[in-house]
This record gives structure tokens, C-alpha cells and sequence, in this order.
């Protein structure tokens, strides 16, 4: 048999109050820096700055400017006139993908090179 709450008692949901959060910044290629992807994350904060609401990420995609969940989505659908910036573009999104902490520098940085 399971456990009831007695007669006459409510179960209680704390809301908390949080302010959202969003931080835009951009990744670029350090030997192409024309080459670029954005990056967003989202979350929410108390008054105290602790985060309440989890950390949302995503990527914007290069040309659209839609919202990408991985950051080889922001290149696909389209393709360069020649090989050596179809080989940047992948490259970029290779060391983005590799890069460490990626959803802590998306939350606090505005541009990094990669």
C-alpha cells in the first residue's frame, strides 16, 4: 500500500523567483577570423546570482540565423564555391567541438578564438 498525505494537508510547490539570463558570444577561427559562429546560452538567476534554472546552449547557424542545438548543424544546408573555406568552416566547428567547458565560456565570454 502506499503512503497518503493525511486528510486536510496540500503538498507545497516553492517558486522561485528568477531573472533570465542570456548571454550571445561568437567563436572564430584564429588563422580566418572571418570565419565565425554564435553561440547562445540561457538560463535564470535569484537575486543572489545563483543559478535556479539550468543552463540552456545552442548555435546559431551561419547563413539563417536559426537555432542549431549542435554546431554542425550551423553549417549544413548550404556549402561554399571552394574547398579551402568548406575545409575552414569544418574546421572551426571541429575545435568548437572539442573545446573544454564549452557551456561555462558561452555562458561568460563574448568572443574566443579557436
Amino acid at each position: 500500500m502506499g503512503v497518503f498525505p493525511a486528510q486536510g494537508e496540500k503538498k507545497v510547490e516553492e517558486e522561485v523567483e528568477y531573472h533570465q539570463m542570456e548571454n550571445e558570444m561568437i567563436f572564430f577561427l584564429g588563422e580566418a577570423p572571418e570565419f565565425q559562429i554564435s553561440a547562445v546560452a540561457e538560463w535564470g538567476e535569484n537575486s543572489r546570482g545563483d543559478v535556479v534554472v539550468g543552463v540552456e546552449t545552442y548555435f546559431r547557424h551561419v547563413m539563417t540565423g536559426q537555432r542549431c542545438e549542435s554546431v554542425w548543424e550551423c553549417i549544413s544546408g548550404w556549402s561554399e564555391p571552394d574547398e579551402e573555406s568548406t575545409e575552414k568552416w569544418e574546421t572551426l566547428c571541429s575545435r568548437i567541438e572539442e573545446y573544454g567547458n564549452l557551456e561555462e565560456t558561452i555562458c561568460d565570454m563574448k568572443r574566443v578564438e579557436v
